[in-house]
């Protein structure tokens, strides 16, 4: 199975939130009991350049080629770290994907997909896009899977912590309203215009 590529936090991360978004789905239901390769693979952020060339001093890697390096230690299944320097707009940025390696396509097509994102002549997000970086942003105390207290068929499913006149209540990631998500966006993404997933 194929899994989308997807941007999944707007910014440039620090080194704690890149640490952090390694692993955003560490607290899954059956962690490693299954292959979670597609949980992972696609998933992309920018980062800082110091971040970038730490991560390159860590090990040696498992190649480098161009623009582009990937880690020697995978993390899970076929799916490793690939990290990349690009020249967007005339400005060199940097990035964290995770790629299935056993797709030997898989960094190429990544390149070519954020390099197209991030060339959007307007800055905008999809509501894909703005759950996405809802997930990735919220503390792991307001943020979980979907257990018992939802029906079966949405046992599983991400669950993020929404507040009302009721109180706060867990619902699930996907069912936000726009209302909703805007108000869990920082200020700076709350008003850029949505858009269609190209």
């Amino acid at each position: 199975m194929t899994s989308p590529i997807r941007k999944i936090y707007f910014g440039v991360t620090d080194r704690r939130q890149m640490f952090r978004l390694f692993d955003r789905h560490a607290r899954r239901p059956n962690r490693w009991q299954k292959d979670d390769s597609a949980l992972y693979a696609g998933e992309w952020f920018e980062i800082a350049q110091d971040q970038h060339d730490y991560m390159l001093d860590i090990l040696p890697p498992l190649w480098m080629r161009g623009e582009m390096f990937a880690m020697r230690e995978f993390l899970t299944g076929s799916v490793t770290s690939v990290f990349y320097t690009l020249r967007i707009n005339g400005v060199t940025r940097f990035f964290h994907a995770y790629c299935d390696l056993s797709d030997p396509r898989s960094p190429y097509d990544m390149r070519e997909a954020i390099a197209l994102r991030e060339r959007w002549p307007v800055k905008a997000m999809t509501r894909d896009e703005r759950l996405e970086h809802i997930w990735s942003a919220t503390h792991d105390d307001y943020r979980g899977y979907a257990g018992e207290d939802f029906r079966p068929e949405h046992r599983g499913k991400r669950k993020v912590m929404v507040y009302g006149r009721s109180g706060s209540r867990f619902q699930l990631l996907e069912t936000l309203s726009d209302a909703q998500i805007s108000e869990k966006l920082p200020v700076q993404l709350r008003h850029l215009p949505h858009v269609q997933a190209a």
